[in-house]
């Protein structure tokens, strides 16, 4: 018999196991391909034909927000011509990595909203450290670590990969000491489901089927314990929003960004100095270089919508005093017998009972919130000032009185408030501007207050979206100055998990050259503990929060027990965007659908996985090419990991 016959003899394969032959081999293919070859970025939006790339006519943009998502969009417009006016609220620009000066006792030092590590797949943000030529402001850390309380488990350590999933997940099972401990048991259903979506995030097609799940209600039934303490808890509350109020999908997204779709590993860098000098400040140089006119501690006042778009701006110096009533809900938590409290977090109010006024209990130094001590003024637990009953300055480093509001309704356990001008700002007039283009750079409470300054016809669509917007649970940051060192065997930052308040510990001595040459010459050391998102309910007042951050760090350092504090700092704010179930679907893009407004910020709908520090410079960088796109000029080439999981279902 020929081998001929032979052949002929097989019976011939069916399609579909042709298809599964097919299948299993690309799969193969596609393993063994990701195991030795890194995947490169994603290019976003990037134009085919060759476009001019400056402005021939003059064009200008307003652009309101200071911090990363508007310092990119201004340093992006102002490098290709157009006319740049960026409007900040705060005394310093940078948002939520600004830096201002302290004093600890005779010296100053530059303070934070907390420390941010700058990761590699952060492409767009560090493509901008690149031009800028400031990559020495830059230091790897090497590696970090996460440290569970009670030793219920093992820590972990993340170091740099080039790995892309699912072997980094191998990596990480070999390398991990509680690898036993994940629990996973790929033959349950539910174990099963937490792989598909963790090796198959789709985006639209991820948002559509697990969006109206918070994270809680998704690991409640049948969920690998293991993998949700170790990895799910730490890296959910790091995105600033906890559990209960977190979007399956949204923590998905914030996943693959961060590791199952990225090949560059967990390790990051830090900044030699304060992120304010390292980062800030040469955009800010750049923007001025080139024209481009920046205003700090200023506040729009009103917005002029005529004919379907923004007509102009109008802003002022200091305190800006808003005539547009708006409504807040009792704190419960923290009401006194003789005093009503109303609002949460940075944004609190108080008022006698009974009484038809209030005050904003916000510091006008750097927004802290002050509290009612017993001698009967209020106090401000930051930075020492201190004002009488009325709101009025009476010592430290504020220089304008609290700012007081009339009680015009009350409704169950809200009241409605508006702004009572003092006599020392009711002759300022306010300066206006009229641009091309505007760009709402905010973080959330910002955007929804320019939208309660608008005077006109204001796009109703628009507005829904921006009231529909959420803000995550407060953050609070307590960094101490001790009078000694410790013996600390983990990461200089590192991820605290089970602790009632903390998330964070960094060790400033041994990352920030201020710190370090403090500590060379006293042989003190400086920590700071960071609490990603608690709930106001456990910890009511900003003394609640320093005591217990100060118990938790002595269980996490006990040498220090025996150290003297010689200085605390404490940031405690309620504006980081929120990600709950369902609002993917409502949250505003870049192009808000007016011609001339285009919006800005980590609270954007964003085309391509991103997150934290650069889903705001990714915001910024897209509402530059907007207006770029509107004026036929090249746009921006932006970078991101592959948008989608290995595996599609």
């Amino acid at each position: 018999m020929s081998q001929l016959t032979n052949l002929t003899s097989f019976k011939p394969f069916s399609r579909r196991t042709i298809l599964k032959l097919l299948t299993i081999g690309t799969a193969t293919g596609l393993l063994g391909y990701t195991r030795f070859s890194k995947p490169q970025p994603t290019i976003f939006q990037q134009d085919r034909l060759d476009l001019p790339r400056y402005l021939n006519k003059s064009k200008s943009v307003a652009i309101i927000g200071g911090g990363l998502a508007g310092l990119a969009c201004a340093y992006q417009l102002s490098q290709r011509g157009f006319a740049v006016t960026l409007l900040e609220k705060s005394p310093q620009l940078g948002g939520k990595i600004a830096s201002w000066s302290v004093q600890v006792g005779e010296e100053k030092f530059m303070m934070e909203h907390g420390f941010h590590g700058f990761f590699p797949q952060y492409y767009n943000l560090n493509s901008l450290v690149e031009e800028l030529n400031i990559s020495d402001n830059f230091q790897s850390l090497e590696f970090y670590s996460v440290v569970f309380r009670d030793g219920k488990y093992q820590p972990e350590v993340f170091r740099p990969s080039s790995s892309a999933f699912p072997w980094n997940i191998v990596d990480l099972a070999i390398s991990s000491p509680n690898r036993l401990k994940w629990g996973i048991n790929l033959t349950k259903p539910k174990h099963w489901q937490v792989f598909r979506e963790i090796g198959g995030f789709q985006a639209e097609k991820s948002y559509q089927r697990i969006d109206n799940l918070s994270v809680a209600e998704w690991v409640k039934n049948s969920f690998p314990q293991g993998l949700y303490d170790l990895y799910f808890l730490p890296f959910a509350k790091s995105s600033l929003n906890a559990p209960d109020r977190l979007s399956v999908a949204e923590l998905m997204q914030f996943f693959h960004f961060y590791f199952f779709g990225n090949p560059e590993g967990l390790a990051f860098n830090g900044t030699r100095e304060d992120m304010g000098s390292s980062l800030v400040q040469p955009i800010v140089k750049e923007i001025e270089s080139k024209g481009g006119k920046i205003f700090t501690d200023v506040g729009v006042s009103n917005i002029n919508w005529q004919q379907g778009k923004i007509n102009s701006i109008s802003y002022q110096q200091g305190n800006v005093i808003s005539k547009v009533p708006f409504w807040v809900e009792k704190n419960l938590a923290i009401n006194q017998k003789e005093v009503d409290y109303f609002g949460a977090g940075d944004r609190v109010f108080a008022a006698a009972t009974g009484s038809d006024e209030a005050i904003s209990l916000t510091c006008t130094h750097q927004g802290c919130t002050v509290t009612l001590a017993e001698d009967g003024k209020f106090h401000c637990p930051c930075h020492g000032a201190v004002y009488d009953i009325k709101g009025k300055v009476l010592a430290g480093p504020t220089k304008r009185d609290l700012l007081r509001y009339k009680i015009t309704k009350h409704h169950e356990n809200k009241v409605q408030l508006v702004a009572v001008a003092p006599g020392n700002n009711s002759e300022i007039i306010p300066t206006e501007i009229q641009a091309d283009y505007y760009v709402f750079a905010t973080d959330v409470p910002g955007v929804k207050h320019l939208f309660n300054v608008i005077d006109g016809d204001v796009n109703k669509k628009v507005q829904y979206q921006v009231q529909k917007l959420n803000i995550a649970d407060p953050f609070a940051v307590c960094r101490f100055w001790f009078d000694r060192d410790f013996y600390w065997q983990h990461s200089n930052f590192t991820s605290l998990s089970g602790y009632e308040l903390t998330d964070s510990i960094t060790l400033y001595h041994r990352i920030q050259e201020q710190f370090i040459e403090w500590h060379e010459k006293t042989g003190g050391s400086v920590v700071e503990l960071h609490s990603y998102c608690y709930k106001e309910k456990d910890f009511p007042t900003q003394e609640t929060l320093l005591k217990t951050f100060e118990r938790e760090l002595y269980e996490i350092v006990p040498e220090l027990k025996n150290a003297n504090i010689l200085h605390t700092e404490l940031v405690n704010q309620k504006n980081f965007s929120g990600y709950p179930p369902g609002s993917y679907a409502e949250r505003p893009e870049t192009n808000s659908g007016v011609s001339n407004l285009m919006f800005a910020g980590d609270w954007v709908k964003m085309p391509f996985p991103c997150g934290l520090m650069e889903r705001a410079v990714s915001s910024g960088l897209l509402a530059a090419n907007e207006i770029l796109y509107q004026e036929g000029l090249q746009r921006r080439r932006l970078l991101s990991v592959n948008p989608e999981g290995i595996f599609k279902f």
